[in-house]
Parts: C-alpha cells; structure tokens; sequence
C-alpha cells in the first residue's frame, strides 16, 4: 500500500568516513518504514506514501484538517526536498565534489529523517475500533509490563518524554537489539531513530506543532492523552516481532 521507500541516494557514502550518519543505516531505516522507491529517470524517486485511512478516520482525536495538512504538506515537502538533495548529492559525486556533499548532509538527515519518521507514522495509527487505541497484548504488552512496569506507567513515562521534548521532534519506543529489551527515547527535529541511536522504531509520535496546533494549540499534554485512542498497537506489535526475529 505504500508506494515509497525513502532510502538515501549511494553517493551519499561519500561521507561514512567522517559521519556516522551514512546512507546504509538510512536505507535500513527507511525499508522498516514499509515503502518501496519508484523508479524515476535513471535513479530512484522518493514519493508520499498513501494512508491506510481517510484524513477523517481518526477524528475526533486528531481532526481531517490537521491530518490534510500534515500528510499533505509538511510530509510531501520532506519528500520534495530529499529528492532534490539526492539529485544534487548525485552532481556533487559526478564531479568529484566532496565538499558539496558534505554541506549536503544536513538537508539529507532533516528531509530524510522526515521521510522516514513519518512513513512509520502513519502505520502507528489506526481509527478508534479499527485496530486503533486499546491495549496492547500479547509478547509486546508482556515486554511493556517486563521493561516499564504496567501499560499506564509506560503511557506516563512516554507521555513525560513527548511533553518534555523542547521545541520539535518525536517520541519513540523502540526496541534496543544489544540489551534486548524496550527503551522510550526522545529525539529532536526530525532526526530518525534508528540510524541515530542503533534503537529500532516500533511507534512514534510527532510532537512538531504542526502535528496537534490547529486543534490542542499549545496543550501538548492533551494530545498526548488523546493520541492513545488512535494508537495501532497491531503495527507496533508486528514491528517488534521483525526487530527481535
């Protein structure tokens, strides 16, 4: 159903000598993201993903508006502005031109980072009664209750960590592959989880503003409260059930 998977041009690798962030861990990011590139010229085109739901679907808890604008607009601008990158990371290679590769670094990681946290956002959620809010159950509620204490108490800590976030970016639980076990882990701007951290990505939640203003304004906390209820833990159970494979 996903049409795009954002994975960041080979050239890039120019720049794994001196940056930890290098195309290889983008790409591994940005498949668990659950898209696939479409081919466009001669190299591959990164595209918005389709939503597996009606920008209304999730309402009353996070309204069509915000919905339309935020898929729409802000994640179809990550899009656009990652393929330019790639076309000119893919100059800069062409010519030789480390230097400009290097400045091109930070548009890749924001407008990557972008692409990819919002592909495995969109699959984070689900309309209330359709597979959206609840509990989670099975390995990944047994874990939960094993790594945070209860359910509850996860949803406090995770909320804590969202709300605490200064300015923008995410809160993410994700599965840590070395210590086998579930950490929550804030990140800022659109820096993406796993390429950052090592942590895989099994749900996120976007606290930019353009994600709750136009219908919480400033209470982030009660977007947090409310974002529960539209929470697909069928995607993160079956995220985590690939990550400890």
């Amino acid at each position: 159903r996903f049409s795009s998977t954002p994975a960041i041009p080979q050239t890039f690798t120019m720049l794994a000598a001196t940056r930890a962030f290098s195309s290889r861990s983008i790409a591994k990011a940005a498949t668990a993201a659950g898209a696939a590139p479409l081919l466009s010229g001669t190299r591959l085109a990164h595209t918005l993903p389709d939503l597996p739901y009606d920008y209304g679907a999730l309402e009353p808890y996070i309204s069509a508006e915000i919905m339309a604008i935020h898929h729409g607009k802000h994640h179809q601008t990550y899009v656009n502005n990652l393929n330019v990158a790639g076309e000119q990371l893919a100059t800069a290679a062409a010519g030789g031109d480390v230097a400009a590769a290097i400045s091109l670094e930070p548009a890749v990681r924001f407008n990557g980072g972008g692409h990819i946290n919002h592909s495995i956002f969109w699959t984070n959620l689900a309309p209330a009664g359709q597979q959206g809010g609840g509990d989670p159950q099975g390995d990944l509620a047994t874990r939960i209750a094993a790594d945070f204490g209860s359910v509850d108490a996860f949803r406090e800590q995770f909320n804590k960590a969202a709300v605490g976030v200064q300015g923008s970016g995410w809160a993410w639980l994700g599965y840590d592959k070395k210590d086998k076990r579930l950490r929550i882990q804030p990140m800022f701007n659109q820096d993406p989880l796993e390429p950052c951290t090592g942590l895989v990505p099994l749900l996120g939640v976007d606290v930019w503003e353009h994600a709750y203003y136009l219908q919480y304004k400033n209470v982030r906390p009660e977007y947090m409260n409310q974002i529960w209820n539209v929470v697909n833990w069928h995607n993160v159970a079956e995220r985590l059930e690939k990550a400890t494979q």
